[in-house]
């Protein structure tokens, strides 16, 4: 895998720090990273490896910038067998939709036939408040799935 799409859900921020630093991380591995902040259904569709970084917004939902391309996906269905993902999903644990928006576009790109690379990491950000942290950590572990 030479390149790879990263996605980020994000309301204040957060997923796009996270996202900028793993893409800066993965650069010096000599992948390819093309960052979008304003996800198109096609972005998701015509990818051949994504990681999904997103947070949760309001009672377990998807955050603004990604909302209409996670309902188009799931209203069109498309085939999604080609894709490679994985996915960030940063939560509140104080809530009880904990990370319902990383749990929800898992479960989605599932159904529609992706295969993950890596399971899903949940980062609580009121154990871990730098979440880039966590976000490395995993990414470290799982490094060799995106740099095949």
């Amino acid at each position: 895998m030479s390149e790879l799409t990263l996605i980020t859900g994000s309301t204040l921020g957060g997923a796009e720090y996270v996202g900028d630093h793993l893409s800066d991380l993965l650069e010096q591995e000599g992948i390819k990273v093309n960052v979008i902040n304003e996800a198109e259904p096609d972005d998701v569709a015509n990818a051949s490896s994504l990681l999904l970084i997103t947070s949760t917004h309001g009672a377990g939902d998807y955050p603004d910038n990604l909302a209409p391309a996670m309902e188009a996906l799931k209203n069109t269905t498309p085939d999604l067998s080609a894709l490679k993902y994985a996915v960030i999903a940063i939560g509140d644990s104080s809530y009880d939709t904990f990370c319902g928006a990383g749990i929800q576009a898992d479960e989605l790109l599932k159904s529609l036939g992706a295969q993950s690379l890596a399971p899903r990491l949940e980062i609580d950000i009121l154990e871990q408040p730098l979440p880039e942290e966590a976000a490395e950590a995993w990414l470290s572990q799982h490094k060799s799935v995106f740099c095949e």
